[in-house]
């Protein structure tokens, strides 16, 4: 699916063993402005490198580029942490993905990519037969948390991982 802004068209695509240094210097950029809005959800520690090498062998990361440039990532798989027991999910019995480190390189920020990639997600999921979508979000990050809300996922739980409380959500499609 693509997706015209005023920069150009916004491209989905798996992520190929050629990106990681693209990829994980995105993050790293994206660490740093979240730091600087204190938002200290990721550090050195997650995500690391070795966690994108890993989604792209499983092929789950996928990146949004703009004129050739990643502007976006997010892993989508089946995997979810022990802590996902906490969740009182309202779809136990639909086919579902969890979405994973949705992340916009901050050169794109405040255009909506998020808004679309969401979008994009959805409508791929559904498009396979997936009927529910699972995340997790860091209570510290405002605008997460209002970017997922206002997209109608829901809080069914909480999980507590070592930089604190995140919300588990759920959306059904």
């Amino acid at each position: 699916m693509e997706y015209m802004d005023e920069v150009g068209m916004l491209e989905y695509r798996l992520a190929e063993a050629k990106d990681i240094d693209a990829v994980y210097g995105m993050v790293k950029s994206a660490v740093a402005e979240m730091e600087s809005r204190h938002i200290f959800q990721w550090d050195d520690v997650y995500p690391a490198k070795e966690d994108f090498l890993a989604d792209i062998e499983k092929q789950s990361l996928y990146v949004g580029t703009l004129c050739n440039d990643i502007a976006l990532l997010f892993t989508i798989n089946k995997d979810c942490d022990a802590q996902y027991k906490n969740g009182s999910w309202q779809y136990p019995d639909c086919e579902y993905r969890v979405l994973h480190r949705l992340c916009v390189n901050p050169a794109y920020q405040n255009r909506g990519l998020a808004k679309q990639a969401l979008r994009h997600i959805e409508k791929a999921l559904c498009r396979r037969g997936i009927e529910a979508i699972r995340l997790d979000v860091f209570c510290g990050n405002p605008f997460a948390l209002s970017l997922y809300r206002k997209s109608g996922y829901e809080t069914v739980g909480i999980a507590k991982w070592r930089k604190g409380e995140f919300l588990l959500m759920e959306k059904h499609l």
